[in-house]
């Protein structure tokens, strides 16, 4: 199982926010290159990168973030936040971004995706399916849909998706655990993906939980950040 830390962006600077809220942002370090080369020092190989901005506006705004980032250190980076154009999918893959994430876009434009994935690669999109109670969200989380997880990936998965990143809105910030019946879930009913799980992490433990359930890799933000997980122990991970 990967670990992927996390660096949300909101003004240039390293945030995390509770359960999506912008208005309850917390600002960790103003310089986000500083803790991606802690990530990288500690023997970390990858990156989630969020504009959350970007996603908030529709398109991708800390362009100077993630060009410093993927410049600066070795880490194999994903990115995801308002992307919108193959303008900006191609300018994040010339930066140097290894993956995107697709959300909203996913949501509104689904053949604009497919035609993405097919062009590009599926090893190079990310679906990130944002849910609470089992429906999609989208927009940095402000929009709800009606629209059910399974039959949300389904569309995607006939369309030879591979990796998927789902976060459970719900857990997101709030270090009580990852939704780990969603996931087995989404696993049992979808044996070929590659799911990413995100939200929730709080300890070594949900980590040693999560690897059980056969996901392809986790984000840890957070936990991170307020010293719940240290760096050393998702670097044990990294086999």
């Amino acid at each position: 199982m990967r670990v992927i830390p996390a660096i949300d962006i909101i003004d240039g600077k390293c945030v995390r926010l509770t359960q999506g809220n912008y208005a309850a942002k917390k600002v960790y370090n103003d310089d986000p290159l500083k803790v991606a080369k802690e990530f990288e020092a500690a023997g970390l190989k990858y990156l989630h990168l969020v504009d959350l901005d970007g996603a908030k506006a529709g398109k991708v705004t800390n362009w100077s973030v993630v060009e410093t980032i993927c410049t600066a250190t070795t880490l194999i980076v994903d990115f995801g936040g308002g992307i919108k154009t193959e303008e900006e999918l191609k300018k994040l893959f010339d930066a140097g971004v290894n993956q995107v994430n697709l959300g909203s876009l996913a949501v509104k434009n689904p053949d604009v995706v497919q035609e993405w994935i097919k062009k590009y690669g599926a090893d190079k999109i990310i679906l990130s399916a944002d849910v609470k109670n089992e429906k999609i969200a989208v927009g940095g989380w402000i929009e709800n849909s009606a629209i059910h997880i399974t039959d949300f990936i389904s569309q995607y998965v006939d369309k030879h998706i591979e990796y998927i990143t789902c976060t459970d809105i719900s857990t997101d910030g709030m270090l009580q655990g990852p939704n780990i019946q969603l996931y087995q879930l989404l696993l049992d009913t979808f044996p070929s993906i590659k799911l990413i799980a995100s939200g929730g992490v709080s300890s070594f433990e949900d980590l040693e939980q999560l690897e059980k359930t056969n996901v392809n890799a986790v984000i840890v933000g957070k936990a991170i950040y307020e010293g719940r997980i240290t760096l050393d122990e998702l670097a044990s991970f990294n086999h």
